[in-house]
């Protein structure tokens, strides 16, 4: 079986690394958090005491990292990946990051002979916990051969959107919109409840209605209206508001790079930049119900 370096285990790694083990494979971690690496030890992994170590005899190195910076550092800084990783080793980028990051770290990959895919996903920490999230992979045809079976170890649907930095700027676009939906979603909850409505009444008759989309159907919201949804849990874990700001701010400048008019995208940017100034930058980022609710405290 084949010999797996993983790197990141916050909310999105960790249960990614775990599928990973229970398909079979042999796993080295890296982490900041040495609590992180000793859930995976615990359940089977060897723990690694650097990055460049975890990665020496890997087949396959994959990273979910918060941002450019790390994903930089991991590769062509501090991290070593490329002076330690052995040649033959594919190289996969879970982040979502900047696709000009991206692909310099590709590039940079590809002048060492490393193949190296952009992977960023979507599906949310459940989604990562159940192996059913999609994989938006950037790189070319021959390496996602290569990586098919190990991201359906974690993962129900896997597409090709490109060349390098090609999955980055699918899951730009894809997140830029989430941002959108679930402002836009928070925002009629919050003037539904307003008037006197029940917060699930309403959601279900958007669900079947023309307003149905994803964060009002999987990811509601308005807390006890979905149990298994961040809201009902104090809007711990899941995708942290911070996180989603930083997307946001990746398809303004992205937009920006592109000559292409936002607004929507530009104006849910701004928002979550409310919401963070207030101090919920770490809640998941569906708390944006949160802003909406201030004004009328």
């Amino acid at each position: 079986m084949q010999h797996i370096a993983f790197i990141g285990l916050g909310n999105m790694g960790a249960p990614m690394a775990h599928n990973l083990l229970r398909a079979g494979y042999r796993l080295s971690v890296y982490d900041l958090s040495a609590a992180a690496m000793d859930a995976l030890a615990t359940a089977g992994a060897h723990r690694a005491a650097t990055a460049a170590d975890a990665v020496r005899e890997a087949d396959i190195v994959i990273s979910m990292l918060p941002a450019n910076e790390h994903v930089r550092d991991l590769y062509l800084g501090a991290g070593r990946v490329l002076e330690c990783a052995p040649l033959h080793a594919l190289l996969i980028d879970c982040s979502t990051i900047a696709a000009d990051v991206a692909k310099e770290v590709s590039d940079a990959a590809a002048a060492r002979g490393f193949a190296m895919l952009d992977a960023p996903v979507s599906g949310g920490t459940a989604g990562a916990a159940a192996g059913t999230l999609t994989f938006i992979v950037g790189g070319d045809d021959a390496a996602l051969d290569r990586a098919r079976a190990v991201l359906g170890a974690m993962g129900k649907n896997i597409f090709h959107a490109g060349a390098a930095g090609a999955g980055q700027v699918t899951k730009i676009c894809n997140n830029m919109l989430l941002g959108v939906l679930m402002a836009g979603t928070a925002e009629a909850l919050n003037l539904g409840v307003a008037h006197g409505l029940d917060p699930k009444v309403l959601s279900d008759i958007m669900a079947k209605s023309s307003g149905r989309n994803w964060a009002l159907e999987l990811y509601n919201p308005w807390p006890g209206v979905m149990e298994t949804a961040p809201a009902s849990r104090g809007y711990s874990g899941g995708f942290g508001s911070a996180l989603m700001l930083k997307d946001l701010g990746l398809a303004e400048q992205a937009a920006l790079g592109a000559h292409a008019a936002t607004p929507m995208g530009s104006l849910a940017r701004q928002l979550y930049q409310l919401h963070q100034q207030g101090g919920h930058g770490q809640l998941d980022f569906s708390s944006i119900l949160q802003l909406f609710q201030a004004p009328s405290r």
